[in-house]
């Protein structure tokens, strides 16, 4: 038998089971969108039950990326991706993962109120709410939002853990076939997670009684689940590696903290690092804040503001695929971020300068819709395009930089629109009155820095050749 005959007999050469991997890793990145923003749509009852103020939540909501930011979390889960392997990776960040989120039920579940450990946290972690406080934590926070954030700051270290794993093991199964297909299919099963969190966090919050901890204990029960669709793909993965004779994985070339410094000097890498960082920053953290714009520009409850915000990444997940696809067989990966740029920042002016005057849900919902069309374009063009920038063996380590980057607008934003929310509202105690203009204004700023950006790595890929604009599939 040949090598090639051999090659042809592997799991990855079938269909059917690199779908099925891919299926398996999809499920755990769904589950864990699913908690990222399961207290989302909650914000008025967070507020009114468990007494989070606007800049409470938006500290609360920056948690998840502080030790992936500060303690250097991600870069460590690029290098243990890169030394210890896929298998390992996925077993490991969907357990961090599910320990973080039972801490974060625990938190706002009425267990807390009233126990040791509330009055822990109401004696400790009040650090001055100054600019040099660069913790999620403050003087006044209540203590449940405390303890939510070392929950939240744990499953951060999972949930982006899993980001990179998931992305390098699409990269291991698919790579010369529909790459871009898989990664486009996987964003888009993890974006209908986000779908179910706006319109099913606030129905099940609201069975009487009405309790915000309920769609949060449902989401840790989901969290396990996907433990066991990672492990499952362990199984998959280890007898792929045995059929290409790869037992160790990729040990036969180690990865070298040395290695590092071929990722920082490369300048395009850098230009794509920083285009997902302002790119993420107007769409992630605007996630937080979404559902609170609508009832307040709309005059909607949660419920209502969710039907309208589900049509963002139901479109989102729809389209995806389709976008990959056309990006594995035409090419134009450069072309299609700077659109995806351009049609964020028409959204973000919209609810900026739009909507509050019109008060109309028609506008709501074409920006919403345009933004979901953004959200397809950039991350099918993006994520795909880092493999033909990095060394494949640095591919973990490299996607690893790039969430790293990322998470520091990701920490950083939420916080900065909470406060700029907060400033911009003097007086302003009801919920359901804030004006969102300033907010919204700060957002499409991040898209026009972004738009600079895709016309530079544009500009960078027609003088260097990268292939940005070619297709995937050789």
């Amino acid at each position: 038998m040949t090598t090639t005959d051999k090659i042809h007999q592997t799991l990855r050469d079938s269909k059917g089971a690199r779908w099925t991997a891919l299926v398996l890793l999809a499920s755990a990145m769904f589950f864990g969108y699913i908690f990222m923003d399961i207290l989302s749509p909650l914000q008025e009852l967070l507020q009114t039950q468990r007494g989070w103020s606007p800049s409470t939540y938006g500290h609360y909501a920056g948690s998840e990326t502080f030790l992936n930011v500060f303690v250097f979390f991600l870069i460590f889960a690029g290098i243990i991706l890169d030394k210890m392997g896929v298998r390992f990776t996925a077993i490991l960040s969907g357990t961090v993962m599910l320990v973080g989120a039972a801490v974060n039920w625990y938190a706002v579940s009425d267990a807390f109120t009233g126990s040791g450990a509330e009055t822990f946290m109401d004696a400790h972690l009040n650090l001055p709410d100054s600019w040099w406080n660069v913790t999620p934590f403050f003087e006044g926070m209540p203590a449940s939002a405390k303890m939510s954030a070392i929950g939240f700051m744990f499953f951060g270290c999972g949930v982006e853990m899993a980001g990179i794993t998931v992305s390098r093991g699409i990269v291991k199964w698919f790579k010369g076939k529909e790459m871009a297909l898989a990664m486009g299919v996987e964003m888009a099963i993890a974006r209908i997670g986000v779908a179910v969190v706006v319109l099913g966090s606030p129905v099940l919050a609201n069975i009487s009684p009405v309790s915000v901890s309920r769609p949060v204990a449902v989401a840790v029960l989901l969290l396990l689940i996907g433990l066991i669709a990672f492990i499952t793909y362990a199984f998959m993965d280890k007898k792929l590696e045995v059929q290409l004779g790869e037992n160790d994985e990729e040990k036969d070339d180690p990865f070298k903290i040395s290695d590092l410094g071929m990722i920082f000097s490369s300048k395009v890498f850098w230009i794509v690092a920083l285009l997902c960082v302002l790119y993420y920053s107007a769409i992630f953290p605007f996630q937080k804040y979404a559902i609170n714009m609508l009832q307040c520009n709309l005059g909607y409850t949660a419920e209502q503001a969710g039907w309208v915000f589900f049509v963002f990444p139901l479109g989102a997940a729809a389209i995806t695929p389709l976008l990959g696809n056309f990006l594995d067989r035409k090419g134009k990966g450069a072309s299609m971020l700077m659109l995806g740029a351009v049609l964020m920042i028409v959204c973000h002016l919209t609810f900026a300068l739009v909507l509050p005057s019109t008060q109309s849900v028609l506008v709501a919902y074409a920006g919403i819709i345009l933004l979901g069309i953004s959200f397809s374009l950039v991350p099918a063009a993006l994520w795909p395009s880092v493999p033909k920038l990095v060394d494949s063996r640095l591919l973990g380590s490299a996607y690893a930089v790039i969430f790293w980057i990322q998470n520091i607008g990701l920490y950083s934003f939420p916080m900065i629109i909470g406060g700029v929310l907060q400033s911009s509202n003097p007086g302003v105690t009801n919920p359901l009155e804030y004006d969102y203009t300033m907010p919204m204004l700060l957002f499409a700023s991040l898209g026009i820095l972004a738009l600079l950006l895709g016309l530079w790595l544009k500009i960078e890929d027609k003088r260097k050749g990268y292939g940005l604009e070619e297709p995937n599939i050789q």
